[in-house]
């Protein structure tokens, strides 16, 4: 019984899922859950209960309707409206190049823990691991045994941080359902960090390129995306729960790097060198899979265009370091950078939610309409989130500058 079950959910279904997940388990992911509980307290369980609701109704849409169509997200885009698959394809791109940045930046710090080394020579070793392995024969399989063995190894390692860090677990539990406040901006940063920009179409994607298409697929690549979130809000629920063990003890986590405090704190020198470990494990995963997501809206993995593909995945690798070289600020660049995708997943997602109807692309298949209504849902309360969140943005910057 076991067996047929084992291999229905197959390596590319799971690898897919674990792609999308260490994509959205980046320096960002780190930084933003860091900060955010840091002024939030136990209350930004709250948030973190709300996005992953709208992590699961974007997600669960975007793979099913990618899935049965066999199209990439542009080119149902472009079916839709004409042009807007250029549009969403250059969004997509400009939003991994600005993550990028700082999942380079994030790659850099962690391996200044781990070996004292600059991170800038940090960054340029991590861009060059992830460009020779983008320049194997067989990339695709290594990519999905590094997100598994790297992200398992993550959790792993918060897990014993969490346990050392004795966080009121009673009203974390409490906050979860009853915040004392509330913060929009969080919840559209979380849910942009997580499942905006190319993050939403890592897992996608890969499920394409690995042929796994058509609706007698529906239930493995259903599986996949909620496996995907899962494993995601895992991760932030654990580094939530360490932050919170040490914020409530009245230490503040500061500003210059709030992650490595949480696990500093919580378990001294051991717990920063298990930083350094999580940080670049975060971080190479995430350099991974934004450049292979991101490219693949630009050149599809197909027959006879890999070497321009691995050309182009090394000019956009190039370009994410020259940033963060350029950019002093990296903690502010990962949370501009999740703020920029949660906008972003409003307009790709309408699209896809509106190819989902078209009978020609969709053939037999029935979107499920209480899938359809949560995301349309998804798009109401994050076009909302966006624009407060933008004008609270411009109010702060126009107060700064008069």
């Amino acid at each position: 019984m076991g067996k047929p079950h084992l291999k229905k959910f197959s390596k590319p279904i799971l690898g897919a899922a674990f792609l999308m997940a260490t994509s959205a388990i980046g320096p960002g992911f780190l930084t933003q859950t860091a900060t955010f509980t840091n002024s939030l307290l136990a209350s930004f369980g709250f948030v973190i209960f709300i996005s992953i609701l709208l992590e699961i109704g974007a997600q669960l849409n975007i793979w099913r309707i990618l899935s049965v169509s066999s199209l990439r997200a542009q080119e149902l885009a472009n079916t839709i409206i004409p042009g807007a698959g250029k549009l969403l394809t250059v969004l997509i791109v400009l939003g991994g190049l600005a993550f990028n940045a700082g999942n380079l930046a994030g790659a850099g710090l962690g391996l200044e823990v781990l070996s004292g080394i600059s991170p800038k020579y940090g960054a340029l070793i991590s861009a060059s691991v992830a460009t020779i392995l983008f320049f194997q024969k067989d990339s695709i399989r290594f990519i999905d045994l590094i997100a598994k063995v790297l992200g398992v190894l993550m959790i792993i390692v918060t897990l014993y941080v969490v346990i050392v860090a004795k966080p009121p677990f009673l009203e974390a539990g409490l906050r979860m359902f009853w915040p004392s406040k509330i913060d929009g901006i969080a919840i559209l940063t979380l849910v942009g960090g997580t499942v905006g920009g190319y993050i939403s179409f890592a897992g996608a994607h890969r499920i394409l390129d690995a042929g796994l298409t058509g609706s007698g697929k529906i239930q493995e690549v259903s599986s996949s995306a909620v496996t995907a979130i899962l494993l995601a809000s895992l991760m932030r629920l654990l580094l939530f729960l360490a932050a919170l063990g040490v914020v409530s003890k009245g230490i503040s986590l500061g500003t210059h790097n709030p992650a490595a405090a949480v696990f500093m704190q919580a378990a001294g020198n051991l717990g920063y060198l298990f930083f350094g470990i999580v940080m670049w494990s975060a971080a190479i995963t995430s350099v991974i899979g934004c450049a292979y997501t991101s490219i693949s809206f630009i050149i599809p993995v197909t027959v006879g265009q890999e070497w321009k593909q691995k050309k182009l995945l090394l000019l956009f690798l190039t370009l994410s370091l020259t940033l963060f070289v350029v950019f002093d600020n990296p903690v502010q660049v990962l949370i501009g950078a999740g703020a920029l995708n949660g906008i972003i997943l409003p307009l790709s997602l309408s699209l896809i939610l509106i190819g989902s109807t078209n009978k020609k692309l969709m053939g037999e298949y029935q979107h499920p309409k209480w899938l359809g209504w949560l995301g349309w849902g998804v798009v109401v309360a994050t076009t909302f989130l966006g624009t407060t969140s933008l004008i609270q943005l411009v109010k702060k910057m126009l107060f700064i500058q008069f």
